[in-house]
């Protein structure tokens, strides 16, 4: 870990753009759970249990409540949404649902891309919109207060190891961001 000179006492503290974060991903369930747990999988932040397709089928298939107790359960004890954007991730109901109550809990929230990474038959998607500009707060589109990353490849390894290299940081800036807001 890194650290900073205080130079109040001449102490050292710990760069916060590097604490490991405890995070919720958001992300379109069954067009992007293959990316998703790609991201799951790099390791420089802790997220959320994942749900397997019969836990997920079966939240589901048990009504709204049930969806919305699952989720709310899940974020507990995070620090940060990670929303995983796709092709059809905007405008989907659970999605708008976690960044309401990301952002009620004062969680900080940001936006990853993940489009050009591959899926389990080895596609890439489309780019999807930004979900957080169906947001508004006190007059500002939410997109200009979220930052959202779009990693500058088209290979998927390149991709992977793009989000890879910067997530932590990227986790650790939305908290900050959101701790003015």
């Amino acid at each position: 870990m890194l650290f900073s000179q205080n130079s109040s006492n001449g102490g050292l503290l710990a760069s916060p753009l590097l604490l490991k974060r405890q995070v919720f991903y958001s992300f379109h369930y069954y067009n992007d759970h293959w990316r998703a747990s790609q991201v799951r999988n790099i390791g420089v932040v802790e997220g959320n249990r994942p749900a397997t397709d019969n836990d997920w089928e079966t939240v589901t298939k048990s009504g709204e409540r049930a969806i919305e107790n699952w989720i709310n359960n899940q974020m507990k004890g995070r620090s940060c949404l990670v929303l995983l954007i796709g092709s059809e991730t905007a405008g989907r109901k659970w999605i708008k649902y976690e960044i309401t109550k990301a952002w009620e809990l004062k969680m900080g929230v940001v936006g990853i891309y993940v489009h050009n990474l591959k899926n389990q038959g080895q596609s890439t998607a489309r780019q999807g919109i930004n979900p957080f500009a169906e947001f508004n707060l006190n007059g500002v589109s939410l997109d200009s207060i979220v930052k959202s990353y779009n990693p500058p490849y088209w290979d998927s390894k390149q991709v992977y190891k793009y989000i890879a290299d910067n997530i932590r940081v990227w986790t650790n800036e939305a908290v900050e961001i959101r701790k003015k807001y």
